[in-house]
């Protein structure tokens, strides 16, 4: 079955006339008659009846008609969705973020991406790095945003974009807002706050430990905005990258001797097709100038 044989079928339905169906279908009226000729052949039955007064439906054709009229619809629906897609119109691509990158950081070029782009479905996916990577290899996601201390899966391709240093987060009027930066022994006596899913805890948690720092902990939170209100409200410190710093109240001071940073990386699946959604997306973050500075109440 040819998609020409339903909609001349269906136009002989509108019109009950292979004449005037042929001319509204821009065919002669042999072709016409050819073609649904060839489609009764292939369902088996007659459709149509001729007579002097023109065509008339036969019990059979009635019953396919709605067959054929849903057939039709739907064909002419996944042709705009094909077109739509290819014209970068509701193209979907779904992107997978670490928990612990600061927002305002990421929101701007988002911001950005979809003003240009404003065909493109942006789907987010919050997670810690190993959960974005499982997604990353199923499929689940297309593209992510990742960093952390130990090396990547050799299954993917890891392009870096920007670098952030770690500091301290201290609630404003605490001793060490006065100090230009501040190292990781700073944290001795202090009330730990423990962001769970920080990518670089344990290497954090190692470097006070090989200087002697037992961490006291106070509280513990998977919610960064939360442990970010508790550092507000004076409830103790916590390690944070400088671009998520951000929160009213927050004073932030880069670690030195030594200093911490951390690379966040655009992360794709080495060798599998990318849509033109997601090469779309690839290069506004290849384009973008990461190295515009957030200014996070940090002064």
């Amino acid at each position: 079955m040819e998609m020409h044989e339903v909609r001349y079928f269906l136009a002989a339905c509108d019109t009950m006339n292979f004449h005037r169906a042929a001319s509204s279908c821009n065919v002669t009226q042999p072709a016409l008659t050819r073609a649904i000729k060839k489609l009764e052949i292939e369902l088996g039955g007659a459709l149509f009846r001729r007579d002097h007064s023109g065509a008339q439906l036969t019990d059979f054709g009635r019953l396919m008609r709605p067959h054929l009229e849903e057939v039709l619809g739907r064909t002419k629906n996944a042709q705009q969705v094909a077109r739509s897609f290819l014209r970068l119109e509701a193209a979907p691509l779904t992107l997978g973020v670490m928990c612990t990158i600061g927002p305002l950081r990421f929101v701007g070029f988002l911001n950005a991406f979809r003003q240009e782009h404003t065909g493109i479905e942006v789907s987010m996916v919050e997670s810690v790095p190993s959960r974005l990577t499982e997604l990353l290899l199923s499929g689940s996601i297309d593209v992510a945003l990742l960093a952390q201390p130990g090396a990547f899966d050799q299954r993917l391709n890891v392009e870096p974009i920007y670098h952030e240093r770690f500091g301290l987060a201290l609630p404003a009027g605490h001793p060490l807002e006065g100090r230009d930066s501040v190292h990781v022994t700073d944290v001795r006596g202090e009330t730990y706050l423990s962001r769970i899913n920080c990518e670089y805890r344990d290497y954090l948690a190692e470097l006070c430990r090989e200087r002697g720092v037992d961490i006291r902990r106070g509280f513990r939170s998977e919610r960064e905005d939360w442990i970010l209100m508790m550092v507000a409200a004076g409830m103790g410190i916590c390690f944070l990258p400088e671009y998520s710093a951000t929160h009213p109240g927050i004073r932030h001071r880069l670690v030195d001797g030594p200093a911490v940073s951390r690379e966040v990386s655009l992360v794709t699946v080495a060798g599998r097709s990318l849509s033109t959604a997601v090469r779309t997306f690839i290069d506004a973050v290849r384009a973008h100038d990461w190295r515009g500075r957030i200014e996070a109440g940090s002064s």
